[in-house]
């Protein structure tokens, strides 16, 4: 769990933590940055078909934001193959969007990503 709001690139470690939930409404549009750790790639923590899964879980406030881009270690991946064949382009007000990120290493930094966004509303 995470209390920072998002916005701009965001560091996640995934030798450190595989799913983040951020509890404060999101405050502009983000790139998700998808590293080993703070010293270490994620290209140099995987081996040849090893794959990984990443949850980001974003609370949205009354304007919702969403993810322009997904990095592995400061590169923009291209492409990503997205659930039904197009990426958001928008969040979903007053909730929260789960991303889903499954990553399988193809070669020296080189990588297969696909990604899915869900959007979860409060129920009362």
């Amino acid at each position: 769990i995470n209390t920072n709001a998002t916005t701009g690139t965001i560091n996640l470690s995934a030798k450190e933590q595989n799913v983040v939930l951020r509890t404060t409404n999101a405050s502009g549009n983000f790139v998700l940055n998808i590293r080993g750790d703070a010293s270490t790639s994620l290209n140099n923590s995987m081996a040849t078909e090893e794959s990984i899964s990443i949850v980001f879980e974003v609370k949205q406030g009354s304007t919702a934001y969403y993810m322009t881009a997904i990095q592995i270690d400061g590169s923009t991946v291209s492409p990503v193959y997205w659930q039904g064949g197009t990426a958001p382009d928008s969040g979903n007000a007053d909730g929260i969007d789960s991303y889903v990120i499954n990553i399988t290493k193809t070669g020296n930094a080189a990588f297969t990503v696909l990604a899915s966004q869900t959007q979860f509303g409060s129920v009362s």
